[in-house]
């Protein structure tokens, strides 16, 4: 019984972690619509921020990346 209980826990865990793969999709969303509205703003800036829309897009994939593996340790490595 207590097997059980313990593979329940590393089930709910890595549902939990995995949460973050998608929430990571919602904030490359925000990044990319944030960066567009700018760029429609003041299209003459927009080329000098590319770089930092590229890094914005990093960070947050990076994130659901470690969501993600932290998904597969809870469900693998017991």
């Amino acid at each position: 019984m207590e097997g059980n209980i313990a593979e329940m826990g590393t089930a709910i865990g890595a549902g939990l972690a995995a949460i973050g793969s998608g929430t990571a999709a919602i904030g490359v969303g925000h990044v990319a619509g944030n960066f567009l509205a700018g760029a429609l703003r003041n299209p003459a800036a927009a080329g000098e921020q590319t770089a930092t829309l590229f890094i914005g897009i990093a960070f947050a994939e990076a994130l659901g990346i470690f969501s993600f593996l932290v998904a597969l340790l809870l469900m693998f490595a017991v």
